[in-house]
């Protein structure tokens, strides 16, 4: 993969490292502030999918998932080859060809006029995932528009809890289709369906910024974690753990509300070979090849665990859940009486897991920072436009345990408030 030189850094008023800015052509220096900040800020526009979107996603989604590892890198961004705020911007995408940005986004980048920032996600339903992601998109915004006065932000995302990759793919183009889109932050719902729509947008001359999932587009930063790595990030964990309270973990299980994905694929095989690496007498009850789907649903994730830790799973001594739901299997150890016994991991920072930190049924959860993946953008597009620098990688998962986890929700408490 292709990296990018950072040549400085500033520290945002938010506390953000952003990179410095370089000098500025006279053009850019009457950048005009006039415009104010588009009336739909926030808002989740769920246009009907027309059928050539509802096609193109479909067709998307058939890309072949067994290329997504190969553009896994921490470093997945394309090379800036422009003159900060000199003309044309040009940047050396991964695959080799060159971006080249529209004529006419251009134009109204060299005329200092407002610009289009959207940003589109998969859910505004994910209970935890969309009201994080949500704020995240919001906290950038005020700093994106002190980078490139005059810019408006609108977000977009399907309803369904679950995803809907070809709504989400329509909303898209209905907005790209009206001249509504002159730079694109895109959190997609699997690592190949959104590649499509990214190269067509990026062949356009439309600028993409994707996060949240590894994918295979030619986008020209991807600023997300690596699953590989997070899952053994997480075995690494689940060992000191034992090792430091005098435990002996022999059985593990995994379990995810999707565990089909690429990400969720990752980061059981990354746990599941960190674990056989450490313990090497240790079994899995199941791999990411027949893991435990308990949805995103939490009644039914509830269920799932119930039936589970009594039945195949009785014997487990850690149970990984790759996204939202250890909190629940935490709650089914309480319940069981197998506290102390019988342990979850999962990711991200939600109420079930604090709780089941603070009862000592779940070891720890590991923040990807949602909020930090959907204010990117909104910083990475301003940044672009304004200067030519494409924003680098710089993604670091947080391991959260009973010691940082006061400090990690008064965090999340300021951003998001309830």
């Amino acid at each position: 993969m292709l990296g990018l030189t950072v040549l400085g850094e500033a520290r945002s008023r938010s506390g953000r490292r952003r990179a410095q800015p370089r000098a500025v052509a006279p053009s850019f220096a009457v950048m005009l502030a006039l415009a104010a900040l588009a009336a739909g800020c926030g808002s989740e526009d769920e246009e009907a999918a027309t059928s050539a979107a509802a096609a193109a996603g479909e067709a998307a989604t058939s890309a072949a998932a067994d290329t997504a590892a190969a553009t896994t890198s921490t470093e997945d961004t394309a090379t800036d080859d422009s003159a900060a705020g000199e003309g044309q911007r040009s940047v050396e995408l991964k695959d080799g060809s060159t971006f080249t940005l529209s004529p006419e986004i251009q134009a109204k980048v060299d005329a200092g006029e407002p610009v289009n920032y959207v940003f589109s996600y998969q859910s505004s339903g994910i209970q935890g995932f969309s009201q994080q992601y949500k704020a995240g998109f919001e906290a950038t915004q005020d700093e994106a528009s002190e980078i490139y006065p005059g810019m408006t932000f609108k977000a977009i995302a399907p309803s369904n809890p679950q995803n809907d990759v070809p709504q989400q793919i329509a909303q898209i183009q209905a907005l790209v289709n009206t001249n509504q889109v002159d730079c694109l932050g895109l959190e997609p719902a699997t690592a190949d369906a959104f590649t499509q729509i990214t190269n067509d947008l990026m062949a356009k001359g439309i600028p993409v910024f994707t996060v949240g999932v590894t994918t295979n587009g030619n986008e020209l930063t991807n600023f997300t974690q690596v699953p590989d790595k997070e899952g053994r990030q997480a075995a690494a964990t689940v060992v000191e753990y034992m090792k430091a309270n005098n435990l002996d973990f022999k059985t593990f299980a995994v379990s995810g509300g999707d565990p089909s994905q690429f990400w969720a694929q990752g980061r059981m095989k990354g746990f599941r070979e960190g674990i056989m690496e450490a313990i090497p007498d240790a079994t899995f009850v199941n791999t990411e090849k027949n893991a435990l789907n308990v949805t995103y649903d939490p009644a039914k994730t509830l269920d799932a665990y119930r039936a589970f830790l009594s039945g195949a799973g009785k014997d487990v001594d850690v149970i990984q859940n790759v996204d939202i739901g250890a909190g629940f299997a935490g709650r089914v150890i309480q319940e069981s009486g197998a506290k102390g016994k019988m342990f979850s991991v999962g990711w991200n920072v939600t109420p079930e897991q604090a709780e089941a930190i603070r009862n000592g049924t779940q070891i720890a959860l590991f923040d990807q920072k949602w909020p930090e993946q959907a204010g990117f953008g909104a910083l990475a597009c301003a940044t672009f436009l304004k200067t030519g620098e494409v924003l680098p990688n710089t993604q670091e998962l947080t391991v959260v345990t009973a010691e940082n986890l006061d400090e990690t929700l008064a965090e999340q408490q300021k951003l998001v408030g309830g």
